[in-house]
């Protein structure tokens, strides 16, 4: 009797992979995805590439589709929708600039987004003074003050150079002579300078506070008599040009 072949027929019906257009073999198993609103068929080969490409597993659809509640700060959104959502909070909650973008900059951010382009910013704001600067008031220029004598001394002259005495030192000089000079610190004061320019006749006592070199020297005291003087004013260690001007010389 001759063999007659026949069609053995199953109720399964062929499966296609969405993903890569195989028809399954009996037994392979389809995984489904959703994808752009419908239902995948994908084979256990291509389960990484749809993934990849986004498709999510219908067995986690309803943990990622909302079965977990929305997080208050914004994660699991895309970040089209996180930047859409921070541009409504900031209309209804404005911020201070130094903490998000400029409004004026969202309509280009979410245009560039849509286009597949990452955002780059160019331009943030700044600010011109420190975050702690006092406001209103002109900041104090306090020099350090030298530990050495000489060195303090020598300043207080420069200050007292600068100054409209040196005016009043050669005016009295042209009538009297070259006055005798006495540049001293003050144990009292360790940042102020005397000054004290003597002729026989007058004399004038000067201070600069090496502290607040700004103030300038000013004339602390005069008189018309040396006997008015303490001892230690009344030794010279510095001269007076014709100018007015003061400097230091070597005491034999």
């Amino acid at each position: 009797m001759p063999l007659r072949s026949r069609d053995i027929r199953t109720n399964q019906p062929d499966t296609t992979c969405d993903v890569c257009g195989r028809t399954l073999l009996r037994g392979e198993r389809a995984e489904a995805f959703l994808a752009a609103g419908a239902r995948r068929q994908v084979c256990e080969l291509c389960t990484a590439r749809a993934t990849h490409e986004g498709w999510i597993r219908e067995s986690g659809a309803a943990e990622d589709l909302g079965a977990r509640p929305a997080r208050a700060d914004g994660r699991g959104r895309s970040l089209l929708g996180r930047l859409r959502g921070t541009a409504s909070e900031r209309r209804t909650n404005p911020v201070p600039l130094a903490e998000g973008l400029s409004d004026g900059l969202e309509p280009q951010l979410e245009a560039e987004l849509t286009a597949g382009r990452h955002p780059v910013v160019t331009d943030r704001p700044r600010r011109s003074d420190p975050p702690d600067a006092p406001r209103g008031r002109e900041p104090r220029h306090v020099r350090a003050v030298p530990t050495n004598a000489e060195l303090k001394m020598q300043r207080a002259l420069d200050v007292f150079n600068a100054s409209d005495h040196t005016r009043t030192v050669a005016g009295v000089a042209r009538s009297l002579g070259a006055p005798d000079v006495v540049v001293r610190t003050l144990a009292s004061q360790p940042s102020v300078v005397a000054l004290t320019v003597m002729w026989e006749l007058s004399w004038y006592r000067y201070e600069v506070d090496l502290s607040d070199e700004a103030g300038g020297a000013r004339r602390a005291a005069q008189g018309a008599e040396l006997d008015e003087l303490e001892p230690d004013e009344r030794t010279p260690n510095a001269e007076a040009d014709e100018r007015g001007a003061l400097r230091l010389i070597e005491v034999g």
